[in-house]
């Protein structure tokens, strides 16, 4: 039975640069999938903090984080190649050693190739909100999801979702309020002010274009 996947490959026309990257960046930033754990220490040459992106899109901010925050180490996911690729040339223009890029399906590299406990915080910015009814079963924020989440990340680590589709946000809420290993970091259990250390992103000002609100959430683990 195949599993119900969170994304479609698109297509996309990948630049010159970024096919460049691909074939040339690719070595030194990436990682292939395999289903084993990860040595992060190893990875990165170092013991630090650990943050993971999932669904980095074009990479602006996971590229401006690692570039703010040197003394944590980054793993981007996306599965679409212009993404890939214009992430990694942005890695390379910043001269970052603190990221590296999985180009896989979230799900099976946070089940197969993080080890349990090992990352700070999780990232999902913008997911696809997936708005149709009938498609509401590919969302990948679901109860299963939010256990494989909790069980990657350390005692008291944080898990930072935003949207910009309201009927997403509060479903976001819902599974999350619902998650026994997870406790909610707004005092009043809703969601969370907008925090300065998310860089606004592409899909943002797309949805401000359009009139939507943003909504920002932050669930630590117990």
């Amino acid at each position: 039975m195949q599993p119900i996947r969170s994304f479609v490959r698109r297509g996309g026309r990948v630049t010159g640069a970024q096919q460049r990257a691909l074939a040339g960046l690719w070595p030194r930033f990436g990682v292939e999938y395999a289903p084993a754990p990860l040595d992060l220490d190893a990875l990165f040459g170092r013991t630090a903090p650990c943050i993971l992106e999932v669904g980095f899109g074009n990479g602006e901010t996971l590229v401006e984080l690692a570039t703010r925050r040197p003394e944590a180490d980054f793993i981007g996911i996306e599965v679409h190649p212009p993404g890939v690729g214009r992430c990694l040339l942005g890695i390379e223009s910043r001269a970052l050693t603190n990221v590296r890029v999985v180009a896989h399906d979230a799900v099976e590299v946070l089940a197969q190739m993080i080890p349990d406990g090992s990352l700070d915080e999780l990232l999902l910015y913008f997911p696809d909100p997936w708005p149709k009814k009938r498609h509401h079963k590919r969302r990948i924020v679901q109860p299963g999801f939010a256990a494989l989440v909790a069980r990657k990340l350390v005692p008291g680590g944080a898990w930072r979702l935003a949207t910009d589709w309201a009927p997403y946000a509060a479903h976001m809420l819902e599974v999350l309020a619902a998650a026994p290993d997870f406790v909610n970091a707004a005092p009043a259990g809703g969601f969370v002010a907008r925090p300065a250390s998310r860089p606004e992103t592409k899909f943002e000002r797309r949805g401000q274009r359009l009139g939507h609100d943003v909504f920002d959430l932050e669930f630590r683990r117990r």
